[in-house]
């Protein structure tokens, strides 16, 4: 049967196949050796030089986040295990008081007297950075009894967090919205640009803004008492939080794929239907992960509310009263300190806090972006 069938096959359809066959052996042998060239040219020194130099800066990068874990936490670990006399409280010496030909000072001052010395002492040990005193609502280092109580400053880091994200996820999620599903190319060309742009302002001129105009301005529109309050650190925080909110949101809308879209529109759904219903919700790792990095932004501003907060470390619920937050702390107080002082182990216990929350907050987005925007999109 089969020599039947191989003695029907035309001469020329068989040198077909053989020459179709010919061409096949060809083609695998040139990719063979296009493999083996590329191979080599894999192998020269200008890419292994760029390997080399890409991989060296990226461990350089995570040696130096690890080494200010470990710089912050050097530095505050002295107040996990300090006596209960704050370092640096050392009696003043007590001065001998002039005379006056025959006059003479009948008695010693009264807090010469051993009693009262061992009292303050002990007053002073009471008060030192214990746990006690380190959850207080009293920030005062600086006095006789020092108080160290970081309640106040973690609230008001809180507040005008709060309040930046409650005003600038709202304008970065709508403007990103507009972006990507409503605007012309051309205005899109030219809109993305100018917002992203303010993400490179310096955060002291923001800061200046928000102090020389904007708490003039609000102070004139809401009638407040305290021109400079954490409502105007919220404001001026927005600020620069907006551009990130925008940017991230952003790419995650534009990530979504377009027959979402287009058969959301083919369904019979306006443009605005399926921006908010069907783009909006697909997106939404990705609007998380935005949200979250603007909280971290937001969190560890510095310059901002140094400005614009009234650095007061109050305690209370009022949004337009002045508040402190845990970095303009560190900034306004860490150059007046004495090195390795109670004071200072504590500003340096404030970093490491901010620094775990903030390092916390992105690497959540980080991975969550990645398991689960890439993951849903991505077809992982």
């Amino acid at each position: 049967m089969r020599s039947a069938i191989s003695r029907s096959v035309d001469p020329a359809f068989a040198q077909h196949l053989n020459t179709v066959s010919t061409m096949k052996q060809h083609q695998h042998e040139a990719t063979r050796l296009l493999t083996r060239a590329d191979l080599r040219k894999r192998t020269r020194p200008a890419e292994f030089i760029a390997e080399t130099s890409i991989t060296g800066i990226a461990f350089v990068s995570l040696a130096a986040i690890v080494m200010i874990f470990i710089f912050a936490f050097r530095e505050a670990a002295p107040i996990f295990s300090q006596p209960d006399v704050a370092a640096g409280q050392v009696q003043a010496p007590i001065e001998e008081q002039e005379t006056y030909g025959e006059e003479m000072v009948a008695s010693a001052p009264e807090s010469a007297a051993p009693g009262k010395e061992s009292a303050r002492t002990d007053r002073d040990a009471e008060e030192g950075a214990t746990l006690e005193n380190l959850l207080g609502s009293v920030w005062q280092p600086v006095s006789s009894v020092p108080k160290f109580g970081l309640l106040p400053l973690v609230v008001g880091s809180f507040k005008v967090t709060l309040l930046a994200i409650l005003l600038a996820a709202p304008i970065g999620i709508l403007a990103a919205l507009f972006t990507a599903s409503f605007a012309p190319r051309w205005s899109r060309e030219v809109l993305k640009p100018t917002i992203e742009i303010l993400a490179g302002f310096p955060s002291v001129v923001i800061g200046f803004f928000g102090l020389v105009t904007l708490a003039t301005l609000l102070q004139s529109v809401f009638g407040y008492t305290y021109r400079l309050n954490a409502f105007v650190g919220g404001v001026a925080m927005s600020l620069a939080v907006i551009p990130i909110i925008y940017t991230v949101t952003e790419d995650a809308l534009n990530a979504v794929p377009k027959y979402l879209t287009e058969a959301s529109l083919a369904l019979g759904a306006t443009k605005w239907e399926t921006a908010l219903f069907v783009t909006l919700p697909a997106a939404t790792p990705g609007v998380f992960a935005a949200v979250v990095l603007g909280f971290g932004r937001a969190f560890g501003e510095t310059m901002i509310v140094l400005m614009v907060t009234g650095n007061a470390a109050l305690l209370s619920p009022g949004i337009f009263e002045p508040v402190r937050t845990m970095s303009a702390t560190i900034g306004s107080e860490m150059a007046e300190v004495v090195f390795g002082d109670t004071h200072y182990t504590v500003l340096f216990l404030i970093g490491a806090i901010l620094f775990l929350f903030t390092f916390s907050l992105n690497a959540v987005a980080e991975i969550f972006v990645r398991k689960r925007l890439l993951r849903r999109f991505g077809g992982g």
